[in-house]
């Protein structure tokens, strides 16, 4: 009973609004005067889980986010990608798609993708004909692929909290990046046909395109690097994780100011103080996520609910339909950071029982709780893109609803019970059995 008035709490004040690391101390601090008057054995529980190298690379993630889009790189991903795809049918909307993969490759952050990509590419799909509404709910849609596409930061979360290879848990999520990525570019092929105010730029000899796609090349060069110097460091062997992160700002410092001659000292230092807001955040978040997971673990919550849910069906394929709708419950209601520490080690004990590696867990978490940052009612990155294309919930929600259903529901059912979409890349690169 105490259990189940625990989560009321932290659900609860979740939907009124309450700030969500504030959400898991409620919760810590009823689990711990129930079970634990005496807090300081649950204080430095809380303290020894932030002691991990892993989770500095977090805050260096973030900063590499923010400072992009002042340091030219975001533009020059987009110009890159729109020169490839711009005169086809919906070209550009398949540009603005392609550039949220390619930022995905050195933010790892939904929200670095949709505050980028959208205030660039928005404004631009609005004079080519894109209406504003759908312009925005692709982008927002679009945006989850920055979680996908590795480095991801709710991967970097997920292997602290389960012990396993953060490397591995960043290449479970490739294929069904790629996977969505592609199908997203297909609903918007089609959805752009019924568009008639679309305007297409008329096609040019190939000679000539291929002189546009170099030049764009060429003024986006060090930009296209950034995603490989980042994953060739961390597969290669050469970084770990978080010294790729801290590689990645300083790259963007560089190409800001000596390159693209773009960065001002005022952007670096607003970048600086927003990453550090964020992590801040994320750490307060992590002390009492650390503590709740300790009490819950203790008191056997996890082995609970494996038993609770094998007692319904020993079928290992319902249980796992029950563990994705479970997933896009909660991550309908927090934001996947929180979503990944509550989960990870509730459920972990279960995929483990039913046989389900832990990698192609950390695909599944990651992408069911991508689905629940644009699902209402919480929808973080959704109504960031709404406050970003200046657009009403009710103007672009029709459009999203699209990409969600058609577009990112059947690539977690793909991920779910196709396993070897997750593993094949860890398999195949770090010898994961």
């Amino acid at each position: 009973m105490h259990i189940v008035i625990d989560l009321v709490i932290l659900i609860g004040t979740i939907i009124i609004g309450i700030p969500v690391p504030f959400c898991f101390m409620a919760a810590a601090l009823y689990m711990g005067v129930i079970y634990f008057p005496d807090f300081s054995f649950l204080v430095t529980v809380g303290f020894r889980g932030l002691n991990s190298l892993t989770l500095l690379s977090i805050p260096f993630f973030i900063m590499a986010g923010s400072l992009m889009s002042s340091a030219g790189i975001a533009e020059r991903l987009t110009n890159f990608a729109n020169s490839m795809l711009g005169r086809m049918r919906g070209g550009m909307g398949a540009a603005t798609i392609v550039a949220c993969a390619i930022f995905g490759a050195i933010s790892g952050t939904c929200s670095s993708a949709v505050a980028c990509i959208g205030s660039i590419m928005i404004p631009r799909l609005e004079q080519l004909g894109y209406p504003r509404s759908y312009s925005t709910a692709m982008v927002s849609c679009a945006s989850v692929l920055g979680q996908l596409i590795p480095p991801s930061v709710p991967m970097i979360l997920y292997g602290w909290v389960t012990q396993q290879s953060v490397a591995a848990c960043f290449l479970a999520t490739v294929v069904p990046g790629l996977l969505l990525m592609t199908i997203f570019c297909v609903i918007n092929y089609f959805m752009c046909k019924k568009i008639p105010t679309i305007q297409v730029d008329p096609p040019i000899p190939a000679a000539e395109r291929n002189r546009e796609i170099r030049l764009a090349f060429r003024k986006g060069i060090w930009s296209l690097l950034m995603p490989l110097i980042i994953l060739g460091g961390i597969y290669g062997g050469v970084t770990t994780p978080t010294e790729s992160a801290a590689v990645a700002v300083a790259y963007s410092i560089l190409v800001g100011f000596l390159v693209h001659r773009e960065l001002k000292f005022k952007s670096l230092w607003k970048a600086f103080c927003a990453s550090a807001t964020t992590s801040g955040v994320i750490c307060l978040m992590l002390f009492f996520v650390t503590i709740l997971g300790r009490i819950y673990t203790m008191q056997q919550v996890p082995m609970k609910i494996s038993a609770y849910l094998i007692g319904l069906s020993d079928n290992k394929y319902v249980i796992l339909l029950m563990v994705n709708i479970f997933l896009v419950i909660i991550g309908m209601l927090m934001d996947d950071l929180s979503g990944t520490m509550l989960v990870a080690p509730l459920l972990m004990p279960l995929m483990l029982k039913i046989g389900v590696h832990p990698v192609h867990f950390a695909a599944i978490l990651g992408t069911n709780l991508g689905l629940g940052n644009v699902t209402p009612p919480t929808a973080p990155i959704l109504y960031l893109g709404g406050r970003i294309g200046n657009v009403p919930v009710n103007a672009y929600i029709k459009p999203a609803l699209v990409f969600m259903l058609v577009g990112h529901l059947p690539v977690i059912l793909l991920t779910t019970y196709l396993p070897e979409i997750s593993l094949w890349l860890p398999r195949l690169l770090m010898g994961i059995r």
